[in-house]
């Protein structure tokens, strides 16, 4: 038998997996991460605790599977992008906390970027919006506020990396100093067009390129494992962003391919091929997992509350005591009874951008429930996954290309057989749901089978992927229509004076 072992550093836990070689679960394990909150607006973790944790459910896994190290073929990791680590390179301890993704406080720096006029340029060569979401101006910010950061960093003795650098970094003994392309695109300091780190965005944020990692294609060799961490040397030859990790998961390898995560935000993305598109409907561009040097690229929206609106029904207005009891609670209606609920709790992602929105609730009569709020509550998340995908299928056919045909789906929310058929009734195409969920983990083994030659290319990988259930559409488009346009007006009421 062939195993391939997946690490899966995540913004909450640690997870390493087991797979055999046609993608089945042998044995998986996980822990928490804590997550610390110094000041409003700031996240971080400490980089020490994500070494250890993913170190130890490694071994976990390991063990439960009753499979040793040596009979691993090979290693890859996925992991929460845009978190930005520096350490020491001689030591190897890190500078500061971990900036994770979510943390806010270089939006200053962001806000001067695009006061200057930079938006545009920056935008053109990393596909990104100027933001603090991504690992440059986190970057800049430890080496300005960390006392002799930005000296020893002019020096060469400073090294960063987002999570998936560290770990091999960790993992190598030091040896190795690595990213894959997915990451890298993550950070607005690489040119996705060149796949190289960019000189002129380094000098624009005054990054000394001596921090920056050496950046390979997502299937390649990014060293060995020291054998007394796992029993034995393993090949690490995967790696890749969490979001295009599941891209791949999922065997969506060629254009116009799209996958939804439903998270506690929903992440969906859709493949465009080889073609760099600039989105005219609020997306990022973004690098997909590449199996080659040859570029390959997906646009990608976020939406910011997803699965989360389940949590505020529960911890909030105490409408159910466990987010399981959703979907029963939700299904004692017929429908929402013209209830609407737009969750901007914290503003609204892709594709309207707009950080001002608040959360609303809309349609109320004598007659509403409970029940019809919390199935508001679960249609507002198929409801901003769908806006999404039709600004994804606009920008498609703009660029020449098809609308998407179908969508798969993975994340905790779509086991919620309710909100995948309202969300293909909504769409007009089949939302499908593969037989392993587990799909950016099984993303990351993927790439590690493709380059110790344990999957001869990605067709072998698309006869693996398997369907468990397809939910096709049982409502008319002009009904959808109907419904989309409610939403729509729904989403202008959130900002309205």
């Amino acid at each position: 038998m062939t195993y391939l072992l997946a690490l899966d550093q995540g913004t909450s836990s640690s997870r390493s997996i087991v797979f055999d070689a046609r993608g089945n679960i042998v044995a998986l394990a996980q822990q928490e991460l804590p997550q610390i909150y110094p000041s409003p607006g700031h996240v971080e973790h400490d980089p020490l605790q994500i070494w250890g944790t993913q170190l130890a459910t490694a071994r976990e896994a390991l063990k439960k599977s009753g499979i040793s190290a040596s009979q691993i073929t090979a290693l890859g990791i996925t992991n929460q992008r845009e978190t930005t680590v520096v350490w020491n390179r001689k030591t190897g301890q890190p500078i500061h906390n971990a900036l994770v993704w979510q943390d806010r406080r270089a939006e200053p720096v962001c806000a001067q970027l695009r006061e200057d006029g930079h938006a545009g340029l920056i935008q053109q060569k990393t596909g990104l919006l100027v933001d603090a979401y991504f690992s440059a101006t986190k970057l800049q910010w430890l080496l300005d506020h960390v006392p002799g950061a930005r000296a020893a960093a002019e020096r060469g003795e400073l090294a960063f990396g987002t999570v998936d650098t560290w770990l091999v970094w960790q993992l190598t003994g030091g040896r190795r100093h690595v990213t894959d392309v997915s990451n890298a695109s993550r950070t607005m300091l690489f040119n996705v067009h060149t796949n190289q780190w960019d000189d002129e965005l380094l000098a624009l944020l005054r990054i000394p390129r001596s921090l920056m990692p050496e950046v390979q294609p997502s299937a390649s060799h990014f060293g060995d494992t020291k054998d007394d961490f796992l029993g034995a040397p393993i090949h690490i030859g995967g790696m890749a962003g969490d979001q295009q990790s599941a891209l791949f998961g999922q065997a969506c390898f060629s254009a116009g391919m799209a996958k939804n995560t439903y998270g506690t935000g929903c992440f969906m993305l859709m493949h465009t091929g080889s073609a760099f598109q600039t989105s005219r409907n609020g997306l990022l561009t973004t690098s997909a997992a590449q199996v080659s040097a040859a570029p390959q690229f997906a646009l990608e929206g976020s939406v910011f509350v997803g699965g989360a609106v389940v949590q505020w029904l529960r911890d909030g207005l105490r409408a159910i005591e466990h987010s399981g009891q959703v979907q029963q609670l939700a299904e004692s209606v017929p429908d929402s009874g013209g209830v609407m609920m737009v969750p901007a709790f914290t503003g609204l992602g892709a594709p309207y951008w707009n950080a001002d929105a608040r959360g609303t609730i809309t349609g109320l009569t004598r007659g509403t429930t409970l029940a019809h709020i919390a199935r508001a509550a679960l249609e507002s998340i198929a409801y901003q996954s769908a806006a999404l995908l039709q600004a994804m299928s606009r920008d498609a056919v703009a660029n020449g290309g098809q609308p998407v045909t179908e969508l798969r789906v993975d994340g905790g929310a779509c086991v919620n057989n309710l909100l995948m058929q309202f969300q293909a009734d909504l769409l007009g195409i089949p939302v499908v749901r593969p037989a392993c969920v587990e799909t950016t983990a099984l993303g990351a083994a993927y790439l590690a089978g493709l380059a110790t030659g344990v999957y001869q290319g990605t067709d072998e990988l698309s006869a693996l992927w398997k369907a468990e259930r397809r939910f096709v559409p049982t409502q008319d488009k002009a009904r959808a229509d109907a419904l989309m346009a409610r939403w729509e007006q729904a989403v202008r009421q959130t900002t309205a004076q």
